[in-house]
């Protein structure tokens, strides 16, 4: 007489080998596009993060015809709420600071970057 096999709840080995087969194909097609955003948003941050301490600077040279000592007086002269944060470096102390050009008086007449690499468009960070 036969008796009536009992069903068992779970998964095959070969149910599980499909489902991760699966989710690795997913992960390979999105992991470079996650990555590759993430990379874009830092570079739009770093120009921006430029942009906004070129525009104090010019801002405080217009003001008192003068250009600041150093970031930190952009700061205490409220021309900026803080020095900001180098999206690539991930710190506030790595900016390179550029004297004046044109005889013109104080210690930093622009500002770069002081990351290494370069960024997506090919050109060096220290450049921008």
């Amino acid at each position: 007489m036969d008796t009536p096999r009992k069903s068992r709840a779970g998964f095959t080995l070969i149910e599980l080998l499909v489902v991760m087969a699966i989710i690795a194909t997913l992960l390979a097609i999105a992991a470079p596009r996650y990555f590759g955003s993430l990379e874009r948003s830092e570079d739009t941050a770093l120009r921006q993060s430029l942009t906004v301490m070129r525009d104090a600077l010019d801002h405080y040279y217009g003001d008192t015809g003068v250009y600041p000592d150093s970031l930190q007086a952009l700061v205490d002269k409220r021309y900026l709420r803080s020095v900001p944060v180098d999206p690539i470096t991930q710190r506030s102390d790595s900016w390179v600071l550029v004297p004046p050009q044109g005889g013109a008086g104080g210690s930093v007449g622009n500002v770069r970057s002081g990351a290494e690499g370069n960024g997506r468009d090919g050109t060096p960070y220290s450049e921008w």
